[in-house]
């Protein structure tokens, strides 16, 4: 039976009878204390315990209870094997390789402390986990920190990586907040990692068993999160020009940096949550084009990443900040982008043919190469990716055969009329 479904507490029998029942408790020396009666509220008197623990714990007692799980029941991690560890590594490599730096520099600014550092996928499962040493007081900590085990609210109950998973919000369980009582020496804080495209991509966690933190674990794990979101998207815009802005250059490169990402037509194809905050955008990825929200046209942002070093400008917005513009490519810099090659699609207007030349082959292949990209750019009006579609090669290639050449070229001289929103 649900115990939230239960008679009223006694105390309110008693009001109600015209009783003068004995004042509760209002202020308690301990937050076990606290705790000690939010469990007894939620899970003897069938009261929800509201201002003594969160409210997302709360929530996942009520999942958990209609899941029909009881507090008291055994608790045993899923068996793991060497095709699910496979499994789960596979699907989620991206996220390790970007997450690789951060996850390192996680473990060494917690190495003093008994903290675990824990990876999950979306769905809760580990995919990675560091710690300093093993201490002999740990008896749960070694079972949930193998790769492949599930931490999802449904697998362990109420806990910080699977509370995040199940809704995407940073969460921290400690001790007694753990639905299960064989977990309850726990103390867990996690945040979630978002792709570009507003999903969660994986849950970063930092747990320690029977030792509560010495430290504000939330903040902590919250701003390595939000360094391998900010990697994570960059690694996933190979093809889109990645501005990075905020109201000082120092604080460009740290998880208070805004990223926007810029397709090849000029449109807004992503917004992390701190670009979000200074543009005054509502959601991850707005309808919105480039020309709006910095108001600069598309060869001009194209010129910005050429700058060595961030610039100021002033938004549509009134904000003055500091923007830094970097095309994301992670092909072969060096490849020779030849539209003569078989199979290249031709432009719908006819392209002049250059003429003949004694330069070396290589140099008459890229001048002719260069000239074909501007007429076709400036036949597109400047949109990079109608000009791709039409040369038949990707946009990633438009862009760093033009990063190749030295400033000047048709899109950032002759830009065209740029397409309307």
């Amino acid at each position: 039976m649900n115990p939230l479904a239960r008679r009223p507490l006694p105390v309110a029998q008693a009001a109600s009878a015209g009783g003068a029942p004995a004042p509760a408790a209002l202020f308690f020396s301990t937050p076990q204390q606290r705790l000690g009666l939010a469990r007894q509220r939620f899970f003897e008197e069938g009261e929800r315990p509201s201002g003594l623990v969160s409210e997302a714990v709360i929530q996942s007692w009520v999942r958990c209870l209609q899941a029909h799980r009881h507090p008291d029941e055994s608790l045993s991690f899923n068996p793991v094997t060497a095709s699910r560890i496979q499994s789960a590594l596979a699907r989620n490599r991206l996220l390790l390789e970007t997450a690789a730096s951060e996850l390192s520099q996680l473990h060494d600014t917690l190495a003093g402390s008994a903290c675990t550092v824990i990876l999950t996928d979306p769905q809760g499962v580990v995919v990675h986990a560091a710690w300093a040493g093993a201490h002999s007081d740990e008896a749960l900590l070694p079972l949930a920190r193998r790769v492949g085990v599930d931490l999802g609210e449904a697998s362990i109950g109420t806990n910080a990586p699977g509370v995040t998973a199940r809704t995407g919000q940073p969460s921290t369980v400690m001790g007694g907040e753990h639905f299960f009582g064989a977990v309850r020496a726990m103390h867990c804080a996690a945040a979630p990692i978002r792709d570009v495209h507003g999903r969660i991509a994986g849950v970063l966690d930092v747990s320690s068993e029977s030792r509560p933190f010495g430290f504000d674990a939330a903040a902590v794990v919250g701003m390595f999160a939000t360094l391998i979101e900010n990697r994570l998207m960059r690694a996933q815009s190979s093809e889109h020009i990645v501005v990075r802005l905020q109201a000082s250059p120092a604080l460009l490169g740290t998880p208070m940096e805004g990223l926007v990402g810029v397709a090849g037509d000029g449109s807004v194809a992503w917004v992390n949550t701190a670009a979000a905050r200074l543009l005054g955008v509502a959601g991850p990825a707005p309808a919105l084009r480039a020309c709006d929200v910095f108001g600069l046209e598309l060869g001009r942002l194209m010129a910005l990443t050429r700058e060595p070093a961030a610039t100021p400008h002033r938004l549509p917005n009134g904000l003055n900040l500091w923007l830094l513009a970097r095309f994301q490519s992670r092909g072969n810099e060096r490849e020779i982008f030849s539209l003569s090659a078989p199979g290249a699609a031709t432009a719908a207007a006819p392209m002049p043919v250059p003429a003949p030349s004694t330069a070396p082959a290589d140099s008459t292949l890229r001048e002719s190469d260069r000239h074909l990209i501007g007429q076709t750019l400036q036949n597109c009006g400047g949109n990079v990716s109608k000009a791709a579609r039409l040369l038949g090669v990707s946009r990633g290639l438009v862009y760093r055969h033009l990063q190749r050449e030295a400033p000047g070229t048709e899109l950032d001289t002759e830009p065209g009329p740029q397409p309307g929103p």
